[in-house]
C-alpha cells in the first residue's frame, strides 16, 4: 500500500491533479509521522488507520461547515474523503456488520455494559477499516442495553 501511495503521488504530479495531490500529500505527511514515532515503516493495517483518521476529521469538518453555511468547504471536503476512501478496504454493508455483531454476542454472552469491552475486542480486528467504528459500538450500546 506504501508503494501504491508513492506511485499515486508521482502519478499526481506528473498529470498535475492538484486535489489528489494534496490529499496523497496529506496520508504521505501522517504516515511519516506515524512512522518516526514507530522507528520503522507503517504496515498495510497502520495506514488503513491513518486513512481512516483522516476521513473521520474530514466528516467533523463538515459538521462544522454546514454550520457555518460554507457550501465550498464541504465540497472541497466531500472530494477528499472520496479520494481518501479509494484507499480503504471494501466496506462492509449494514447487514455485514449485524451478523459480525450478533456472532460476537453469541461468543461472548453479554450480561451487561461491563461486557463492551470483550466484545469490541472481538470485532475490532474483524472490522477495522471495513466499518466506522462507532457505528458498531452504537450497536452495541443498543442491544446490551434491551
Amino acid at each position: 500500500m506504501r508503494e501504491q501511495l508513492l506511485n499515486d503521488l508521482k502519478e499526481a504530479m506528473k498529470s498535475k491533479d492538484k486535489e489528489r495531490l494534496n490529499v496523497i500529500r496529506m496520508i504521505k505527511a501522517a504516515m511519516q509521522m506515524e512512522e518516526l514515532k514507530l522507528k520503522r515503516n507503517c504496515t498495510d493495517e497502520e495506514l488503513i488507520t491513518i486513512i481512516g483518521k483522516q476521513i473521520k476529521t474530514r466528516k467533523e469538518s463538515i459538521t462544522e461547515f454546514e454550520k457555518g453555511n460554507r457550501t465550498d468547504l464541504i465540497d472541497q471536503t466531500n472530494k477528499e474523503i472520496e479520494l481518501l476512501s479509494t484507499y480503504m478496504p471494501e466496506q462492509l454493508s449494514e447487514e455485514e456488520v449485524l451478523k459480525e455483531i450478533d456472532d460476537a454476542f453469541v461468543t461472548v454472552q453479554p450480561e451487561s455494559m461491563k461486557d463492551m469491552g470483550k466484545l469490541m475486542g472481538i470485532l475490532n480486528p474483524k472490522l477495522k477499516g471495513k466499518v466506522d467504528m462507532s457505528f458498531v459500538s452504537k450497536v452495541i450500546r443498543e442491544k446490551l442495553n434491551q
